[in-house]
């Protein structure tokens, strides 16, 4: 029993002097090294953090709303194209830690992504706006206004790393309204000369003209053919079946109907006693009295009274003369 008691005694004495012994050495471990995290980016050493945690923190926060160095309006995220990795190790206490070093290299491969949205019209890009609200106000409004196009308008999530140009809803309104187009049949209440009498001078006009379409002359003024009985009082223009025809100015509507040889036709008033005559058309959308602005959708080609295919025929008179139009357009 007392040898036991003997070598209790020792062992006890030893473990004290190995516990007492391992307190030293951690204490001096402690005064000369302290934990810290070796902070790699693609496999390089960059740098060292004493608190991973929070350097990983602003991280993610720069990624969620970036900082004072980025345009935060309609910021998406920002995309870390390397994220950095850590090691855990101890180091003498004379080592530096370069958490703002660290965090300026991994902002060097960020990329901002911006949010807003795109209406389109027939799937193209008309305008943007900063929010889905706007977006849906915007829409809204075109169909509380019948817009002709408010089947084909459509809303569009973007995700880009550049803003566009964002347009404000009025503005919008009016860059995607479009007046309903309605075919208007047979409407004539007054009749326009279709005399042959032709001047092939060039008078001044007094006012601008745009083409009505665009296309290929089939037949130029003053032109004979097989097909009439006399000297072409002016100009064809050939184009797709169904292609819109523009009003060349403004003006007001003084024929919309049928109209003999010349089929289903349109003739507007213009300043200074100018008419202008669109003939053989498929569809006219607009009736006697209404005024039209200049490039208004007026009527479709077609090729309709004596036509051979689908074209425009177009004329300009001055008191019922008709004056060669290739003097003014095409």
């Amino acid at each position: 029993m007392k040898k036991i008691l003997i070598k209790l005694r020792t062992f006890t004495k030893l473990s004290i002097l190995i516990f007492i012994s391992i307190i030293l050495i951690l204490g001096v471990v402690s005064l000369i090294y302290k934990p810290i995290y070796a902070v790699y980016l693609d496999g390089e050493l960059v740098g060292y953090s004493e608190d991973k945690g929070k350097l990983q923190s602003r991280i993610t926060d720069y990624i969620e709303n970036g900082d004072e160095d980025l345009e935060t309006d309609n910021l998406a995220f920002v995309s870390i194209e390397e994220l950095p990795t850590y090691s855990m190790c101890l180091l003498k206490r004379n080592v530096e830690t370069n958490d703002d070093e660290i965090f300026s290299m991994i902002k060097t491969s960020g990329i901002p992504y911006y949010k807003y949205y795109a209406i389109l019209d027939d799937d193209d890009e008309k305008v943007y706006v900063s929010d889905f609200e706007t977006a849906k106000d915007i829409v809204q409004e075109l169909k509380d206004k019948n817009s002709n196009n408010i089947d084909d308008i459509t809303i569009e999530e973007k995700y880009k790393t550049k803003l566009e140009d964002f347009t404000d809803k009025d503005d919008a309104v009016d860059k995607l309204y479009e007046k309903k187009v309605v075919v208007v049949a047979k409407t004539s209440s007054s009749s326009v000369s279709t005399a042959r009498n032709m001047s092939y001078s060039k008078v001044s006009l007094g006012i601008s003209l745009i083409k009505p379409i665009s296309g290929t002359i089939s037949s130029r003024f003053g032109s004979m053919s097989s097909v009439r009985s006399g000297a072409h009082t002016g100009l064809d223009i050939a184009a797709a079946y169904g292609t819109k025809i523009k009003a060349a100015a403004g003006g007001t509507v003084v024929f919309s109907g049928w109209n003999g040889a010349y089929g289903k036709m349109i003739a507007i008033k213009h300043s200074n006693g100018v008419l202008t005559y669109y003939g053989h058309c498929s569809s006219l959308y607009v009736s006697v009295g209404d005024t039209v602005s200049q490039g208004e959708t007026i009527a479709a080609v077609g090729s309709t009274g004596n036509s051979t295919g689908p074209h425009l025929h177009l004329e300009i008179r001055i008191d019922g003369i008709a004056y060669n139009p290739q003097n003014y357009l095409y």
